[in-house]
């Protein structure tokens, strides 16, 4: 009989002993965030300009999005409300399918498409999927074959948006015979990045020329010319503020909202970069912050991001579209030549044509797309900057921190006034335009 009880006692352990772990694998809005940071820092170790790095946010966040929708009802799909995307498969087998998982598994990997560093967020996902699958491996399984054939689907589509081509377009052509057009500016004097960004495909907008700004002043040294004010505004508010020297308040505003991945270091006859996020980065971290503060579930977190990164990459089209069209010169360029050979600008001055502000655009189009989601009167400390030395600065609302982005551009001594006005109106304008055009959740009341 002993034997017997023993027997039975061993075979169960045994049978135990092999039995896989299948306790339910839980996404949280923590672990969209990690990968959206991990991709963030990446790009900012790839140097990513400014306009491809919106393109890197937009589609992981959508492949994410549309897996959600299968999910929750309250959220629609982006299928025929984006150019050229027709929605994403159905899973083979959806009851096995854990579309949390599936979502994070399609941001990792078609982030993983988008940067240059695959290695880095290959030990990202690796390390994730080894805690996944040991929890439940038949869920892990069917939730990462669903979420890499979305990424394989997005990918379709990404490819058909014209970025390849524009690799192999020729590079900006200087004008150097117009006094008006651009020119490279120290200390690096790079070539135009993106010239050709606005023959990518728009995901909402109807063109990139939609929202055409009116044009810059006309182009006059004469003094009494509104051109000439508005570049001698520049200098006198650059020597102003400088004067006030570490109690600048708006030097202060200009650091913390530079954002410029191209900062270049000259020491000697050494010439290195400091590696810094982009606007649209800057932008990306306070949807975290916003989503943490209203405590948003996983699917409201990937729903804020992804409304907010197509905000922002059409916010890029349209901008650039008129930075190479008005081709206009940088103060930095002309105040050397004509007011002060010796004068800096507060801030390094990026590569590209000035008008308009690429910051204000972005920034306007962002805070419109963030308040359709979290109201007007969201109050939010903005801690994005602490990573790079520089302090929290807290805002009433989104537009109040659009509006203060804006004029950083003009107290760091890179753009004219109505590059920074008309900007801001562009992105606003374009924002509206996203929102009324994309049916993703209903907007809030107040």
């Amino acid at each position: 009989m002993k034997e017997r009880l023993f027997a039975a006692a061993l075979a169960l352990l045994v049978f135990t002993g092999c039995q896989k772990n299948t306790e339910p694998i839980v996404i949280t809005p923590e672990h969209y965030h990690s990968s959206v940071d991990k991709v963030t820092k990446i790009m900012i170790h790839d140097i990513f300009s400014p306009p491809v790095a919106s393109r890197i946010y937009a589609y992981p966040n959508i492949a994410a999005y549309e897996i959600l929708t299968h999910k929750e009802n309250s959220y629609t799909s982006l299928s025929n409300q984006l150019h050229g995307f027709k929605g994403i498969p159905e899973p083979n087998n959806g009851t096995e399918v854990n579309f949390d998982l599936a979502a994070l598994v399609a941001h990792i990997d078609l982030s993983k498409r988008l940067i240059f560093s695959e290695e880095r967020i290959e030990v990202f996902r690796d390390s994730l999927y080894s805690i996944w699958e040991s929890q439940n491996e038949k869920e892990f399984n069917a939730s990462k074959t669903y979420g890499l054939q979305v990424a394989e689907h997005i990918a379709i589509w990404m490819d058909k948006d014209n970025y390849k081509q524009t690799r192999t377009m020729p590079k900006f052509s200087v004008d150097s015979e117009d006094p008006s057009r651009w020119q490279p500016t120290p200390p690096a004097y790079m070539s135009g990045i993106e010239p050709h960004w606005n023959k990518i495909r728009p995901f909402v907008i109807d063109s990139a020329s939609q929202f055409k700004p009116t044009p810059p002043p006309t182009f006059s040294m004469e003094k009494e010319s509104d051109f000439y004010k508005e570049l001698k505004e520049v200098y006198d508010i650059s020597n102003e503020i400088t004067a006030k020297g570490d109690t600048s308040e708006e030097v202060a505003i200009a650091q913390f909202w530079d954002c410029n991945p191209y900062v270049s270091i000259t020491r000697g006859h050494l010439m290195f970069a400091t590696k810094k996020i982009t606007p649209g980065a800057h932008w990306i971290g306070i949807t975290k912050i916003a989503t943490r503060k209203t405590n948003s579930n996983l699917t409201a977190t990937v729903h804020a991001y992804t409304k907010t990164s197509i905000a922002i990459a059409d916010a890029f089209i349209s901008c650039w579209d008129e930075k190479y069209r008005s081709n206009l010169i940088r103060p930095e360029t002309l105040i050397n030549e004509h007011i002060d050979d010796s004068w800096e600008p507060v801030l390094q001055t990026p590569p590209f044509p000035e008008y308009t502000s690429g910051h204000s655009v972005v920034s306007g189009a962002a805070a419109t797309a963030l308040t359709s989601i979290f109201g007007t009167d969201f109050a939010f400390d903005d801690d994005t900057e602490i990573a790079y030395g520089l302090p929290v600065r807290s805002f009433n609302s989104f537009r109040e921190a659009a509006d203060e982005a804006a004029i950083s551009r003009m107290y760091g001594g890179i753009h004219y006034r109505k590059a920074v006005e008309i900007g801001v109106k562009q992105g606003r304008d374009l924002g509206d335009f996203v929102i009324a055009n994309l049916k993703m959740k209903q907007a809030p009341t107040n």
